[in-house]
């Protein structure tokens, strides 16, 4: 069984210690930054104000994206594909805004 780490993330300029098992920490990055994205576009758009109000549209937004690829449903095979293609969608992101 795998020990939990904890370390610390930052979403729209708050740091959060957060808790993770070995080996997920770089998943667990890559999610804080695309909800740190998410949430900045929302703000940005200037029609959400307040960092808890902003999170719950980011959340439905996500949850929203999450449904519309589940929608249909995966072999475990296409499920991995689909996993797969988000992780390096993501990976790309975060490399072109060069936190990495």
């Amino acid at each position: 069984m795998s020990d939990k780490l904890s370390f610390k993330v930052s979403i729209m300029d708050r740091d959060f210690t957060v808790a993770c098992e070995d080996g997920e920490q770089d998943n667990l990055l890559a999610a804080a930054a695309y909800l740190d994205r998410q949430m900045r576009d929302i703000q940005r758009s200037g029609r959400v104000i307040g960092h808890e109000r902003c999170a719950i549209m980011a959340a439905l937004n996500i949850a929203n994206q999450y449904l519309q690829g589940a929608a249909a449903p995966a072999t475990g095979r296409q499920a991995q594909g689909r996993i797969d293609d988000l992780v390096s969608r993501i990976d790309a992101a975060i490399a072109e805004r060069g936190d990495t």
